[in-house]
């Protein structure tokens, strides 16, 4: 048996709708998240698709032209105002895409930094943070987190580090992506430019002042599992991450579950993942949370 089971049913098809649209807004967007098990209102900072990783799974098509290249502040404000006031008053399940969603998961779990790009790389991040924890106050809604998805580049600025403490004062959580045990695998999955020692080393930075969520995506390249050295070098990073006194809330570890960037890759299968998850909390004494592939039949 797995370590945990995700309660949102494996089949549910609108975990794999992760549009960055709804309705009109080129900058909110809500979805229905297999990891936050609700309802998560994504924040857009990279409309022009710019990252300054290149995964092999990633699901965002960077060969077409973006809508929109630049962060317009005050619109990305009244649409997170908008979107706001669509899900607390529950009209968001009143529309097309979300009349569907069972009513265990009709719940607002949090607000979150992502979108095409790395968040982190925006340039007035802490100003941005600053303002959408502004309207979360407004609306009353204290215990809806702030959630920052990040491949941990950048964590060392210092725009950034203002940023995580106004996350940390507004029910703020980290989940930082760690997909490698070795540098050679995190470059070939990861496909950058950025050492894999700034990584390592911001995340552990980071982890020492506040606990934070460690989520890794693995999966099958040209039909083959990560090996079993590269899973027990995964286990040795995060052992290394606990001993220079990093906190780590618990780790997310998960497969695909959309259309990747390279037809190579596919999910692995369930009990791949669930072996994988197994050998993670017995190496590491942490928690291990699993989301399956989208196929699972």
């Amino acid at each position: 048996m797995p370590p945990s089971q995700p309660s949102l049913p494996r089949t549910h098809s609108l975990h794999t709708q992760h549009e960055r649209s709804f309705d009109q807004n080129r900058f909110v967007y809500p979805v229905l998240s297999r990891r936050s098990q609700g309802i998560s209102i994504g924040i857009n900072l990279n409309p022009n698709k710019v990252c300054n990783f290149d995964c092999i799974y990633c699901q965002v098509d960077r060969r077409s032209e973006s809508e929109t290249k630049f962060v317009e502040t005050e619109s990305m404000l009244a649409e997170l105002e908008g979107m706001l006031e669509l899900t607390t008053s529950g009209q968001l399940y009143q529309t097309e895409k979300f009349q569907a969603t069972p009513p265990e998961l009709r719940r607002l779990n949090d607000m979150a930094f992502s979108g095409d790009g790395e968040p982190t790389t925006y340039r007035n991040f802490d100003d941005i943070v600053s303002a959408c924890a502004a309207l979360k106050r407004q609306f009353g809604l204290d215990e809806v987190k702030m959630v920052l998805i990040t491949n941990a580049s950048m964590f060392h600025r210092p725009q950034v580090q203002r940023g995580l403490e106004v996350l940390a004062e507004n029910q703020g959580e980290i989940w930082a992506k760690l997909d490698a045990g070795t540098s050679d695998y995190y470059h070939f999955i990861d496909r950058t430019r950025i050492p894999f020692d700034r990584i390592l080393n911001n995340i552990t930075n980071v982890a020492k002042e506040r606990p934070l969520v460690i989520q890794s995506l693995f999966m099958k390249v040209e039909n083959e599992p990560p090996s079993l050295a590269e899973q027990h070098a995964y286990c040795d990073r995060l052992n290394e991450i606990q001993n220079e006194g990093g906190q780590i809330k618990y780790v997310q570890l998960y497969t695909v579950a959309r259309r990747p960037a390279e037809s190579f890759v596919s999910p692995l299968e369930d009990d791949e993942l669930d072996r994988f998850a197994t050998l993670v909390q017995e190496r590491t004494s942490l928690q291990v949370e699993t989301f399956y592939g989208r196929k699972t039949d």
